[in-house]
């Protein structure tokens, strides 16, 4: 059974809805960053000339970086909803942490995200920090762009990462999983008519849901670093983590897959609140370090 504080993230699906303009956007952000508490002893550092923020937990690493994309069905979400939740993540692994603003749709639609994405990427690496020394994480959208950027940036001749912690990651635009059917009484927001929808408008009249920048499943994992992924048991996105996995361990890929009962999309934005999400990002921090060589 869910804990009490974890119950929060499901009253907040249940009280959301499609933002249907910019203000609307934005209180969507205020009410998401409402679910994580403040970790302590952590700066905020504006990136001057880019849409973006160092999150430096005291005491933190400074050569090795979680490269942060944040979730938002790609119509929403910023570096301002996502930061307190990546600071946790940032303090559990004891590294920095970037986190960025990419373009929302439909105002700008596929390709634009994963190359910007690419561009930050880029942009990290020509600071001095070594591929091997980056570990990509995100949720949902940006769960599925943890890969997706890997694909794009190795096309485009840079090194792939020392690894990704996508976390409930939204890979199947397609909407074709069999948990849309299994887990639609105990999903509180998503089913597969708004997916599908805001795949549309993510994807535009010219993009195809099969486009491995787009599902990372069409594409070639092979030689990509380890991934760990996480994911609610009671979501319907469960199936895009289980086929990622499965995709990834078949193309020799080292991953982990951990399934957390009784847990809603992105349960991890209770960080500091709900035992679940603690307990979420303390995985993920153990895991980070020992990819990190840390």
């Amino acid at each position: 059974m869910a804990s009490k504080e974890s119950e929060a993230v499901r009253r907040h699906w249940e009280s959301v809805r499609e933002p249907k303009d910019q203000l609307e956007r934005e209180r969507a952000d205020h009410r998401w960053a409402e679910l994580t508490t403040e970790p302590e002893d952590v700066d905020y550092l504006a990136v001057p000339g880019r849409p973006a923020l160092w999150i430096v937990p005291h005491g933190a690493a400074t050569d090795r970086v979680l490269l942060c994309l944040h979730g938002g069905g790609y119509i929403s979400g910023s570096r301002y909803s996502h930061r307190k939740l990546f600071a946790h993540m940032a303090k559990a692994v004891g590294v920095r942490a970037l986190v960025f603003d990419y373009s929302l749709a439909p105002e700008q639609i596929h390709p634009v995200q994963v190359d910007e994405a690419v561009d930050t990427y880029r942009w990290l690496l020509d600071q001095g920090i070594a591929p091997e020394h980056i570990v990509f994480t995100g949720d949902s959208a940006g769960g599925g762009m943890s890969i997706t950027t890997q694909l794009r940036a190795r096309a485009a001749g840079l090194p792939v990462p020392a690894g990704a912690m996508p976390f409930s990651p939204w890979i199947d635009f397609e909407a074709s999983g069999s948990t849309y059917d299994s887990n639609r009484d105990t999903d509180s927001f998503f089913h597969r008519d708004l997916v599908r929808g805001l795949a549309r408008i993510f994807l535009g009249p010219e993009g195809s849901p099969r486009d491995p920048s787009v599902n990372p499943t069409y594409g070639d994992l092979t030689g990509l670093g380890p991934i760990y992924i996480q994911v609610g048991a009671d979501e319907v996105l469960l199936d895009d983590a289980r086929v990622l996995a499965a995709a990834a361990d078949k193309a020799g890929v080292d991953v982990r897959l951990d399934v957390f009962p009784g847990m809603q999309h992105t349960f991890q934005m209770a960080a500091g609140r709900a035992p679940e999400a603690d307990d979420a990002v303390r995985r993920m921090g153990q895991w980070g370090r020992k990819v990190l060589g840390l």
